[in-house]
């Protein structure tokens, strides 16, 4: 059996633990969701799950849009290649008169 030293929350008490009693946390961010809407923006939705040996215990989605005209170099590599097809010239040209119309 190992023994393992931790440190209790909220007193910061030192107590002994055995290693089946510690609980094995991870944060696990992907992107879930990549849906193309029809004036070319694509809608991004990534989730970040805690996961407690390796159930899920929380779970939390966030979604942004990349517009055409965005620069998308940063985002996962899926977003890419949809923006890099779906991002023409002609599409980001009617997105654009599209938003200068308004």
């Amino acid at each position: 059996m190992c023994w393992i030293l931790a440190q209790t929350q909220p007193n910061p008490e030192w107590i002994l633990r055995t290693e089946k009693e510690i609980k094995m946390l991870e944060k696990v961010i992907v992107v879930d969701r990549i849906e193309v809407l029809e004036n070319g923006c694509v809608q991004v939705r990534t989730k970040t799950a805690i996961m407690e040996d390796g159930e899920q215990i929380s779970g939390t989605f966030h979604r942004h849009v990349v517009a055409p005209n965005d620069d998308y170099s940063q985002e996962d590599a899926r977003v890419q290649a949809i923006c890099s097809v779906t991002h023409t010239p002609e599409v980001i040209e009617a997105y654009l008169d599209a938003q200068n119309a308004d």
